[in-house]
């Protein structure tokens, strides 16, 4: 099917009849949304206001294109290489995970609850939302970050670039625990990771979006312990976080009394807890360190 002309009206028209058998209706209009502002500089106003307008040829191709990416199930992040987190914009490709509301719930958890904390250490970062969040909107801290993946360390430095944010970053294998030890040289106050989560399992349960673009190294647990990570950051609390330090986990519902049960059976942490998303699911680990 093609556009029927050049109107903003058609266009809209166009995007429902393409992607109605990928999105539900209001999810064609809020993606739409996106790519007029990104493409076009449109705010929702103006799609309102210029609907009969006529858009110039080059523009048109453009979105023409976007709706045919979105028609193989890409997210539109990744197409326009970009994504808006905590009131910042990050660039984004499919080297790191689209970053989602939880994880801002959890960034709005920490900044309340931490305003004398002066070192943060996130683990496993991707984009880098996390920690580059945290330093623009608490100015006088330290901020660390950390991955495994070289690519995902490139993207972070970027997003740091780009939102003016000192970030220290750290490729490092954290199940490594030689490797860790080495290269994480400083102690925090703060520790936050959202790790991979996903349990092999729940594969099939997942939008397709997802199982097709984002990095499965970051979504899934390889192996039979399915809170490896999670332990592992938690073995590391005892030599890496300070005393009265905090640590924060954003957790799979499914193994999150298990990942509660390890941090208790550590013996290191004075009280920890699980805490619920906007949604109601158990979402959160907060855990204070003796």
């Amino acid at each position: 099917m093609r556009v029927a002309s050049n109107s903003l009206a058609h266009l809209i028209a166009f995007y429902h009849s393409e992607l109605n058998s990928v999105y539900e209706s209001s999810e064609i209009d809020a993606i739409l949304n996106l790519a007029l502002e990104h493409f076009l500089g449109f705010s929702k106003t103006d799609v309102v206001n210029k609907k009969n307008e006529n858009l110039n040829q080059s523009d048109l191709l453009k979105l023409y294109f976007c709706c045919k990416e979105l028609k193989k199930n890409v997210p539109i992040q990744y197409i326009l290489k970009e994504a808006w987190f905590y009131n910042l914009k990050f660039y984004v490709n499919q080297n790191v995970l689209i970053p989602r509301p939880e994880t801002e719930e959890l960034v709005d958890l920490i900044l309340k609850e931490n305003q004398s904390a002066g070192s943060f250490l996130d683990i496993g970062t991707g984009s880098g939302c996390i920690p580059i969040s945290l330093k623009k909107n608490s100015k006088n801290i330290t901020v660390s970050a950390c991955d495994i993946s070289s690519e995902a360390i490139e993207v972070a430095k970027k997003n740091a670039e780009l939102n003016k944010a000192e970030i220290h970053f750290i490729e490092v294998d954290i199940l490594n625990e030689k490797e860790t030890a080495k290269k994480i040289e400083t102690t925090f106050d703060v520790i936050i990771s959202n790790p991979p989560y996903i349990k092999a399992d729940e594969k099939d349960s997942l939008n397709q979006h997802v199982i097709n673009n984002e990095p499965h190294l970051a979504l899934f647990v390889n192996g039979q312990d399915e809170i490896i990570f999670y332990k592992k950051i938690i073995d590391l609390c005892h030599q890496k976080l300070n005393a009265k330090g905090k640590l924060y986990f954003e957790l799979n519902p499914l193994t999150a009394k298990n990942v509660l049960d390890y941090a208790n059976s550590s013996k290191q942490f004075s009280k920890a807890e699980l805490i619920k998303d906007m949604s109601g699911k158990i979402r959160f680990l907060i855990a204070n360190k003796n």
